[in-house]
């Protein structure tokens, strides 16, 4: 007898024909190797289901010739990316409040409490110039560029001009004491600052407050020193040093990490891991974000490193994006978050580093007393704002925060919120500041820089990218629907074929 008439013959004492019987059991021989065959394939489909529920993009992930997310996420000629990160793809601002002081006179000679009004927004377009690239290094995947400033008022989007006037801090009699500490240069420019009538409070236009003017006390010193004074000073026609950012052509994980700034990896401005540099500039991440994920990004203006942590989803014009925010811990003591203790470089004005919500940040502004915070104190300790009146914290207008689209890693829309404060403390050889009984950390401005995609943009983004992206769902959801069919439709037949052998 052959071996297919034994089969046949197996099949007709089972009672099935080869419409059925086949497909169950080739003969007692090879049940062994059925078995295996049919476990494996289960495992298979299971493997199917599993996967394309655990990943909603891994169709893209595993098939770029689908939609190349990454390839348009990669920093070189030709890709979205590269676009709107030479040159920012939107509109971006940055807005001014400035606090005017309302009792110069009683603060400097009485140290009354500081009496504020806020006023503003005073708008500038930022942002506007393209990088300007200096080398693209294909074997490192690094590009190397200086990111110009400028900046262009709108009086459309401000409530006045920049010649509106503030009483606002003397910015160049308050660092006098802590740019000379010896009593005798003290008492010598104490001379000068009197002669030039400079008083602890002056009168400045908007424009000269941020952008610069020459300082008549300073102007008067007989020595070559700086003259021009400015919260800003120098910005229109500058850079502010050279960056290195992995293009992400080798790894997509690296895309726009900057690897050194200003050929260092490292700044000193802060011992051990504060000095990092860690991240983006914030206009875009990797690709394929989580809500799990902690976003770097570095600031070249306050010379540190930030980050920011999953806050919400929102819809933005149509667009599923991620909110991401700058958590109260960035700016926490170190006994709130012992992380934070390489910020802390000095123990007096920071009461042993008790206080919290602001930053020092005067090492890396050449000496002079520069404190971050959020605007209107939000978030920090009471006896910092405890000398100033008229301060409004909420949580709503003063946090900062990076709408992110996940697949892409593009930064969509942002507001990065900061205030400015200058700490001026006692002298009694300085007679524009020997009124004073104690310190204060007096708020300057604060600063909104923002960005939102515009709607003609945000239409082209739904098209290209969004739109695929549920077109990949629905794909997906498809395919997990066929799947579970084929799980079910097989694991009924595999019983019933077992159930069948074991009779």
């Amino acid at each position: 007898m052959t071996t297919d008439d034994a089969d046949e013959n197996a099949g007709d004492n089972n009672g099935n024909g080869d419409d059925n019987g086949n497909d169950c059991d080739n003969g007692d021989n090879n049940d062994n190797d059925d078995e295996s065959d049919d476990v494996m394939l289960m495992v298979v489909v299971v493997m199917m289901v599993c996967n394309s529920h655990k990943c909603p993009y891994c169709l893209q992930r595993s098939n770029p010739n689908l939609f190349s997310f990454s390839q348009e996420s990669v920093l070189e000629e030709g890709t979205i990316a590269f676009k709107n990160w030479v040159k920012a793809g939107a509109n971006v601002y940055r807005q001014f409040w400035i606090f005017d002081v309302q009792n110069p006179e009683e603060v400097a000679v009485n140290s009354s409490k500081i009496k504020v009004k806020q006023r503003g927004p005073y708008t500038y377009r930022v942002r506007y110039l393209a990088k300007d690239i200096i080398t693209q290094d294909s074997k490192t995947h690094t590009i190397s560029f200086l990111r110009p400033k400028g900046a262009i008022f709108e009086p459309s989007l401000s409530v006045g001009t920049e010649n509106d006037t503030f009483t606002v801090l003397n910015l160049a009699v308050a660092a006098t004491p802590h740019l000379y500490p010896s009593t005798f240069v003290q008492i010598i420019l104490n001379v000068f600052i009197k002669n030039s009538n400079s008083f602890m409070f002056q009168k400045r236009t908007l424009k000269e407050l941020l952008w610069g003017y020459k300082d008549p006390f300073l102007s008067s010193v007989p020595y070559s020193i700086p003259t021009t004074v400015g919260v800003f000073y120098p910005y229109n026609n500058t850079a502010d040093g050279v960056y290195k950012v992995f293009s992400g052509k080798d790894d997509i994980s690296k895309v726009a990490r900057i690897d050194t700034y200003k050929g260092k990896k490292h700044l000193s401005y802060w011992p051990s891991y504060c000095g990092m540099i860690n991240g983006t500039d914030g206009a875009t991440f990797p690709p394929f974000i989580e809500k799990n994920r902690v976003l770097q990004f570095f600031s070249s203006d306050i010379c540190r490193s930030f980050y920011a942590v999953f806050g919400a989803e929102i819809n933005l014009k149509g667009i599923p994006v991620y909110r991401f925010v700058l958590p109260s811990r960035v700016f926490a003591s170190p006994l709130q978050n012992p992380d934070n203790h390489c910020f802390c470089t000095e123990k007096i004005i920071s009461k042993d580093c008790t206080l919290y919500g602001v930053l020092d940040i005067s090492k890396c502004k050449e000496g002079k007393p520069v404190y971050i915070s959020r605007p209107h104190f939000l978030h920090a300790s009471p006896e910092i704002a405890e000398p100033i009146e008229g301060l409004s914290p909420n949580e709503e207008e003063h946090s900062t925060y990076l709408d992110v689209e996940p697949i892409t890693g593009f930064t969509l829309q942002f507001a990065q919120r900061l205030q400015i404060n200058i700490l001026v403390k006692p002298a009694k050889n300085i007679v524009a500041l020997k009124g004073l009984k104690h310190n204060y950390l007096v708020p300057i401005l604060w600063l909104n820089e923002t960005a939102t995609i515009g709607d003609e943009k945000a239409e082209k983004f739904r098209n290209q990218v969004t739109g695929k992206i549920n077109l990949l769902g629905l794909v997906e959801m498809i395919l997990m629907s066929v799947g579970a069919v084929m799980f079910i439709t097989f694991t009924i037949s595999y019983c019933a074929c077992r159930l069948k052998t074991a009779k």
